[in-house]
């Protein structure tokens, strides 16, 4: 009982001192306390310390090439490839990859620079083949999704890239339908797109002096390659349609049965014919693209141009994890709110 006595008298004799010392020097302890709250602040993460974040190799721009010939007249610019179709004046398809980085990137702004493509040897169309003709130089590759760079913007503007579009078409459906690629890109990190004309359901319609056919309709398929789960999808939209995009999606193989030509050729074949004999378009997010809203809602962070994953978590490692965990759940959020306040404040 006497040492119990004598302990219970040691406590309140420290605690007597700190108190007093306390109050004798105040400022001394407001600073440490000071300092411990600014070292908690600073140790804190904001992202979590045991994640453990996925990352693919990025697509080879060979995949989303089509099969082609000899005799085809291939041609490639900075940001696209595509085959050139003498006949028809225009091209078969337009093959390349679109990424989230690419379609986030504002290198450049459009600068309308329509002219005939000197690596066309047999001589691309050109801009007199369609004035006055009552149609529109249609992208097949968008100029929207080469702003990444100022070279492969401008070239976008060949015209062995453009295809006779009616102005109705070409500013709606059309439009929706290249939105939403870029929209789909970003969903899925990077995807292979393949656009054209439908060039086997003749006769058509010329026009210029080239006599540029003027196609009925036009298809995109586009290729989920990265991460490790794939998938595909076609489109085809004739000149008159109008509606949902989703009314127009189909099966690649489809596609391949209208334009004869083989898509995603450099696949595995039992994986090919997986992807491209079914569709499900519930996978895909059709929604136009919105620079600030599509980037939120696929955490994509525009700052540092890279995306936020989505991360598996592992077991820490030792008691710093741990403990830098638990800093993260309990104080993450409020040091998040507390940097975007100053942010927006400054």
């Amino acid at each position: 009982m006497r040492k119990q006595s004598v302990k219970n008298q040691v406590k309140r004799e420290v605690k007597k001192k700190v108190k007093h010392s306390f109050f004798k020097h105040p400022l001394l302890w407001l600073t440490v306390i000071l300092a411990l709250a600014i070292a908690v602040f600073i140790i804190t993460p904001v992202k979590n310390p045991l994640a453990v974040e996925k990352k693919y190799e990025s697509i080879s721009e060979e995949i989303a090439i089509p099969a082609f010939t000899k005799s085809d007249q291939i041609v490639s610019h900075t940001g696209y490839t595509l085959c050139y179709n003498e006949e028809h004046e225009q091209a078969s398809w337009v093959a390349y990859v679109l990424t989230a980085d690419k379609v986030f990137t504002k290198a450049t702004d459009r600068n309308d620079n329509f002219r005939p493509d000197p690596e066309v040897r047999t001589g691309s169309a050109t801009p007199s083949d369609y004035k006055n003709s009552g149609y529109d130089r249609g992208h097949l590759c968008p100029s929207a999704d080469m702003t990444w760079s100022a070279q492969a913007n401008d070239e976008t503007f060949f015209m062995s890239n453009m295809s006779p579009q009616t102005h109705k078409f070409n500013a709606g459906i059309w439009k929706n339908l290249e939105s939403a690629v870029r929209t789909m890109a970003v969903q899925n990190h990077e995807i292979c797109v393949v656009t054209g004309p439908v060039l086997t359901d003749g006769p058509y319609k010329t026009i210029g002096k080239n006599k540029v056919s003027v196609p009925k309709r036009f298809y995109k398929v586009i290729l989920d390659y990265y991460g490790d789960e794939y998938k595909a999808i076609g489109f085809i939209l004739e000149q008159t349609d109008t509606g949902k995009l989703s009314s127009y999606a189909v099966s690649v193989d489809t596609v391949e049965e209208l334009t004869g030509i083989d898509f995603f050729p450099l696949l595995e074949d039992e994986l090919e014919n997986k992807l491209e004999s079914s569709f499900d378009v519930s996978k895909w997010d059709l929604r136009d693209f919105d620079f600030v809203k599509t980037a939120q809602r696929y955490n994509y962070d525009l700052d540092n141009a890279s995306f936020e994953f989505v991360s598996e978590q592992r077991e820490s490692q030792n008691l710093w994890e741990e403990f830098t965990y638990f800093l993260y759940i309990n104080l993450g959020p409020y040091k998040i709110q507390i940097i975007d306040f100053f942010k927006s404040a400054f």
